[in-house]
């Protein structure tokens, strides 16, 4: 099947296909070890107006000048975190087995996330500029903290269940979170 852009396949050890726009407007195709080609094929189908209009984005993005965004590129950006974190959550809630509440999208300059007694998640938008594992792992972060609401050994197993690389995309973000501010 042809598709009408370009992209690279990238495999790793995840349990789910994605795509990534990166701000150059190149696509990046993440998908499991030994996922069959039809099935990306397929996935691409079914993304590539997502696609399309990610690509377009990209290109404006690239033309903007400075680290100022408008209020409508903001809205923009807010609304694009809020589709992937709430397809991201419900993929993961369904592998760690838990419930939640209702999911926000937030600009908050010390976290990237939160989850609420009560199962609200809250996410920080801006960690759209970030690698999609990056966001895999505050996702499977805040959805721990349902079973367990702090961060001892045992919170740390049930994330490292559901993501067995984490440590890897903790270290990212604590190294390189202030860059996407810088936007």
């Amino acid at each position: 099947m042809t598709h009408p852009f370009s992209y690279n396949i990238i495999y790793s050890r995840r349990k789910s296909i994605a795509i990534q726009i990166t701000r150059d407007g190149r696509v990046k195709v993440r998908a499991p070890y030994g996922c069959p080609s039809s099935a990306i094929d397929s996935f691409l189908a079914e993304k590539r107006h997502w696609v399309l209009a990610h690509l377009e984005e990209a290109e404006k993005t690239a033309s903007l000048s400075g680290p100022a965004l408008s209020d409508s590129e903001r809205r923009r950006y807010i609304e694009l975190a809020r589709d992937i974190f709430t397809q991201k959550t419900a993929w993961y809630a369904q592998i760690i087995g838990v419930t939640y509440n209702r999911i926000a999208i937030r600009e908050q300059k010390t976290r990237w996330g939160s989850c609420s007694s009560k199962g609200n998640l809250n996410f920080n938008w801006r960690l759209i500029f970030a690698p999609p594992e990056v966001l895999d792992y505050v996702v499977v972060h805040e959805l721990a903290h349902r079973k367990e609401m702090n961060h001892s050994k045992a919170f740390y197993a049930i994330v490292e269940s559901a993501l067995p690389d984490y440590r890897k995309w903790r270290r990212w973000l604590s190294e390189n979170g202030d860059t996407l501010w810088k936007r």
